[in-house]
C-alpha cells in the first residue's frame, strides 16, 4: 500500500472532513465537490478496508469504532505531516549545518579568515570546516561545498561565479631598489633577484602585458635565491630588501601604500 497514493489520500480527506463537519453536504462544500463524490470515497475506502467506518442515515452519521479510531490516527499523522512540513520551512529559514571550504592560502589568512570569523559569530548553528592552500581539491570527491580560487576556471564541468576582478602588480622595497636599480622594461627583470612563487601558473616564467593590452605581452623567465608556495613568506622576504616580488594586488597594496614597497614597472 502507497501511504501517499492520491486516490488514498483523497478518501483519507474524505473521512476526516465528515468527522469534523457531520454531513456529506458539508463536507462537500468544504472539500469543493459534490457529496456524491464523497460518498463514493467513502465507501471505495471501507471496501479497501474491509471495515464499515460509518454508519450513515438520512439525517446523521455515526462512526464506528473501527472509523473512530481510524480518524484519531489519521489525525495524528496529519500533524505529523504539519511539524515535518514547518521544521524545513524552519530549516530553510535558519543558517545551520556543515560547511566545508577550501580557500587559497595567503589571500584565505589575510583577507577571508576575517569575514569567516565574523560569519561564524553571526550564524552559531553551522559547523565551518576550512582548509587553506594552494592545492585544486576536488570538490566532490573530497565533499567540499564551495572553493575560493584565483584564475581562470579549466574543468567545465564545475559551475563558478566570478567575485571580484584581480591583477598581478611587481614590487620591490625601497633598499632593494636602492641597491640595485629599477627595471625600466620587462626584459631587465632577468638581471635582478625575483622571488619565485612555485603555485604561479607560468612558474618560473612571468607573462607581462602593457595597460591590459594582451598584445604587448612579454614572458620573462626569471631566477632569484629564493621560492616558495608561500606568498606571505615571499612578501616579508620582498619587504625585507631580499627581491622582487610579483603578487596579487590585494597582497601587495597595503605595503604600497604605506611605502614599504614600491611598483616595480608600474606601467606593466
Amino acid at each position: 500500500m502507497d501511504a501517499f497514493d492520491p486516490q488514498h489520500a483523497d478518501e483519507q480527506a474524505t473521512l476526516l472532513a465528515l468527522h469534523a463537519l457531520g454531513s456529506f453536504a458539508a463536507a462537500g462544500r468544504a472539500l469543493q465537490r459534490h457529496p456524491s463524490v464523497l460518498s463514493r470515497r467513502l465507501s471505495a475506502l471501507e471496501a479497501r478496508l474491509g471495515v464499515r467506518l460509518v454508519e450513515r442515515s438520512t439525517r446523521q452519521l455515526r462512526f464506528t469504532d473501527a472509523g473512530q479510531r481510524l480518524v484519531e490516527r489519521l489525525q495524528q499523522a496529519r500533524q505529523l505531516l504539519e511539524e515535518a512540513e514547518q521544521e524545513a520551512r524552519q530549516t530553510a529559514q535558519d543558517v545551520r549545518g556543515r560547511l566545508r571550504l577550501a580557500l587559497p592560502a595567503a589571500m584565505g589568512r589575510r583577507l577571508l579568515s576575517p569575514m569567516i570569523a565574523a560569519f561564524a559569530l553571526a550564524h552559531p548553528e553551522v559547523v565551518l570546516e576550512v582548509e587553506y592552500g594552494e592545492r585544486f581539491v576536488d570538490l566532490v570527491g573530497e565533499r567540499f561545498d564551495a572553493a575560493l580560487r584565483i584564475g581562470e576556471l579549466a574543468d567545465s564541468r564545475l559551475v563558478a561565479i566570478k567575485l571580484h576582478d584581480h591583477a598581478r602588480w611587481l614590487g620591490a622595497s625601497p633598499a632593494y631598489l636602492a641597491r640595485h636599480g629599477t627595471p625600466a622594461e620587462p626584459q631587465d627583470l632577468r638581471q635582478h633577484n625575483c622571488l619565485g612563487f612555485t603555485g604561479l601558473a607560468s612558474f618560473p616564467q612571468w607573462r607581462l602585458e602593457r595597460a591590459g593590452q594582451g598584445a604587448s605581452m612579454q614572458v620573462v623567465p626569471v631566477r632569484g635565491s629564493l621560492t616558495s608556495n608561500d606568498n606571505e613568506a615571499l612578501l616579508n622576504a620582498a619587504l625585507a630588501g631580499v627581491g622582487i616580488l610579483a603578487a596579487g594586488d590585494w597582497l601587495l597594496g597595503p605595503d604600497l601604500a604605506a611605502g614599504r614597497l614600491q611598483r616595480v614597472l608600474p606601467g606593466w
